[in-house]
């Protein structure tokens, strides 16, 4: 197993879980809110909703590039600077779900002939306030391109159980239900 193989399949089934809690925002007849709740944040100082899915989708796409080592594709870019400045420009519930599928596309496509990366090449992070990480792959994958991923997506759901769109744990592992043993789940 390659750290492709770890992080393209994990990317691709929280996106699409992602993308199924969205569409609860327009089940869940919110009315106006389901428009503001782009906006809705945990608290005042972090990213509103529509940055978080921005930056999760940002998170997908860099984690398979760098391991590729290839230059990033221009949707990243064009993800980041959305996503800075989403709280005056949120986007609708569709245009986030749109992101995603897109972002679904190319994580896809990254990994359907990544090369095998040996998990000691060394990787150096640099994040835009100057900080520099030097990790090796496998350092990468389990200390930054995962819980960074994961960070945004949680995040996201946690604004919008807190926005009264009705989320629980089967939705959170709904990727998991096809592996349920027959008879198994309670009634």
């Amino acid at each position: 197993m390659t750290l492709t193989d770890i992080l393209a399949p994990t990317y691709v089934q929280m996106l699409g879980a992602l993308s199924a809690w969205l569409g609860k925002v327009d089940e869940a007849a919110l009315g106006d809110k389901a428009q503001a709740i782009m906006t809705a944040r945990l608290a005042p100082d972090m990213f509103p909703l529509s940055t978080q899915i921005r930056f999760a989708c940002v998170q997908a796409q860099e984690g398979l590039f760098r391991l590729r080592q290839e230059a990033f594709p221009p949707s990243i870019a064009l993800l980041l600077e959305e996503g800075r400045h989403a709280a005056a420009q949120p986007g609708t519930v569709a245009d986030a779900r749109a992101r995603i599928a897109e972002t679904i596309a190319i994580v896809e496509a990254a990994a359907t002939d990544a090369p095998v990366l040996d998990p000691a090449t060394p990787i150096a992070h640099s994040l835009p306030q100057g900080m520099i990480f030097d990790l090796t792959a496998e350092q990468y994958v389990r200390d930054w391109a995962l819980p960074q991923f994961y960070f945004h997506v949680m995040t996201a759901y946690a604004i919008l159980r807190a926005q009264g769109v009705d989320l629980g744990k089967a939705d959170y592992v709904a990727h998991m239900f096809p592996y349920l043993r027959p008879g198994t789940l309670p009634a």
